[in-house]
């Protein structure tokens, strides 16, 4: 922790000067500038109805440095709790990727890609988001406890934490204790590393962050990308933020409105059990599948133990045998397919299950088995807890639940509930934020039943919500439902699955539907002219695999 403090005091002093100094671990540049402050309460540009914080300074700017591979990189000093804005404070990672042209740039768009780091993502996969520079100055901004390679802001818990697929393919109160006390000693170790720090790891305090960062960048409202966990940030800010939003389009919108947990799981288990359908229907449509068979059958099959002349499997083949010397069961089996539905897998996954059928489970055990986690872990699940599930269901009540989940996705659905739970099973009650019901806005926020999003600059809507028919991380039918609750947003159905925008873009698919239609609306405001993409990421196999 006494790191962490230390990058704390040099950054509020850099914040401070005006000329430029060194920055921990980065050597002091002359280039190094710092952006203007905000406007001030007259500057017109303020959105009308949008007052500074009473009591609460001005953002400084952010003072950038060449950090390599096209980037420069910053940092923003913020509260540890917006709600106790002179308290503790603590630093969030960000990074920019200017516009060509600064001449023709139409200012800032902030994008957080998801879960995990999004600059070190963007330093691996730089054309995910790169076309976006054509028309902005891209500033990427990390979550609180996530940043850049060898950054303060990283916060590394000394305890690597435990994927939750064991739970998956052991069943039995005692595998589930002994998964709880793994995931509460790397809890206990991300509570240490992070300090007080901890306690701001909800998108409550993000969106905040992100409020400080759009003041600090001069910008008098947010332009804004979030793909999947940076979605949830989306919709902490437009909850309290609604005034104060140019253009956001958010895609893989994770269901944060869905109170109960129950309907939660159920809408998991149901996605990926039309996910086993779409890829039964794909595999059947191309004459490259190498299954023979209509891929349900073959799963149901392997799960009866029989091969499909009616022989029986189980144990015929040594082969079939996973590397802990155990024909795998039904779980292993379930698990495998699950981990192989995600649409950029299927290739791989009728590959599996075509080797499966002949009797060489191998291939179908390699996906299913438990990653390495790695060590040292960030905070990732912490937040994820604290802002969607901070009580987790006792062990009898859970096997009512998956009971039920059974009932109504019987092949592979039943068993996502599991890794659900997982993610939190073990885990201390922290501070938790669910929208309208946890906390009011720090000082500053848009009150009252007027506080709604307003019309772009163009007139257009502020919102879009971009929806994958094939999202099983994200199911659709949470993301609509987020979707009907933000006035005035549009929605942008398509074809492929989670981070559908960012994974085209890996693929370097141009021109495809959905990109053409994002890039529309964030630079001009204009609402896609038709509310539906095709599937493009599995239009070919070069693209799926």
């Amino acid at each position: 922790m006494g790191m962490v403090q230390r990058m704390i005091r040099a950054t509020a002093v850099l914040a401070a000067a005006v000329a430029a100094t060194a920055v921990p671990a980065v050597p002091a540049l002359p280039e190094a500038r710092r952006l203007p402050p905000a406007p001030g309460p007259a500057a017109a540009a303020r959105p009308e109805g949008v007052a500074r914080p009473e009591g609460v300074a001005r953002p400084e700017g952010v003072v950038w440095w060449e950090c390599g591979d096209g980037l420069r990189c910053g940092k923003l000093s913020v509260p540890v709790d917006w709600a106790r804005p002179r308290g503790p404070r603590t630093t969030v990672d960000v990074a920019r990727m200017a516009a060509p042209d600064p001449a023709r740039s139409l200012g800032t768009l902030v994008v957080n890609t998801g879960a995990g780091s999004t600059v070190q993502g963007v330093r691996e996969r730089p054309d995910t988001v790169s076309e976006l520079a054509r028309w902005f100055d891209v500033v990427f901004m990390e979550p609180r406890g996530i940043g850049d390679r060898g950054s303060a802001a990283m916060v590394r818990c000394s305890v690597p934490q435990p994927d939750p697929r064991r739970l998956q393919v052991a069943p039995g109160q005692a595998s589930w204790r002994s998964y709880a006390r793994d995931n509460a000693a790397y809890d206990r170790s991300c509570r240490i590393a992070s300090g007080p720090a901890y306690e701001g790891l909800t998108s409550w305090q993000v969106a905040h962050d992100l409020d400080a960062l759009r003041a600090a960048l001069g910008e008098p409202r947010l332009r804004y990308f979030g793909n999947s966990y940076g979605a949830v940030y989306g919709q902490a800010y437009l909850e309290l933020f609604p005034r104060r939003v140019e253009r956001m389009y958010l895609e893989g919108v994770p269901d944060h409105t869905q109170a109960g947990l129950g309907r939660r799981l159920i809408a998991h288990a149901r996605a990926a059990e039309r996910q086993l359908a779409a890829f039964r229907d794909w595999c059947a449509s191309r004459i490259d599948c190498p299954l023979d068979d209509d891929a349900v059958s073959v799963l149901d099959d392997l799960l009866d133990g029989r091969a499909p002349d009616g022989r029986a499997l189980g144990g015929r083949l040594p082969d079939r045998r996973v590397s802990d010397g155990r024909v795998p069961d039904e779980r292993r089996i379930v698990a495998a397919v699950l981990a192989g539905l995600a649409p950029q897998r299927w290739p791989e996954l009728a590959h599996a299950l075509s080797a499966a059928e002949e009797g060489d489970t191998r291939a179908l055990a390699a996906l299913a088995a438990e990653s390495e986690p790695v060590a040292p872990a960030m905070v990732t699940r912490s937040s994820w807890c604290h802002d969607f599930m901070p009580a987790v269901p006792g062990y009898r009540r859970f096997l009512a639940m998956e009971a039920r989940l059974r009932e109504l996705a019987p092949r592979v659905g039943w068993l996502t509930g599991r890794y659900e739970i997982g993610r939190c099973l073990g885990l201390t009650a922290g501070p938790s934020w669910l929208p309208g019901r946890a906390r009011p806005a720090a000082a500053g926020g848009d009150r009252g039943p007027a506080a709604r999003t307003e019309r772009g600059s163009g007139g257009g809507p502020s919102v879009m919500v971009g929806i994958g028919r094939l999202d099983i991380d994200s199911p659709p039918s949470g993301a609509a439902r987020v979707a009907a609750r933000v006035p005035g947003a549009v929605v942008l159905w398509h074809g492929d699955g989670h981070g559908a925008y960012l994974l085209q873009g890996a693929r370097k698919l141009r021109a495809t539907c959905l990109r053409t239609r994002v890039h529309d609306f964030l630079v001009n405001g204009t609402p896609p002219p038709r509310t539906s993409c095709p599937a493009e990421l599995t239009a070919d196999p070069g693209s799926s695999g």
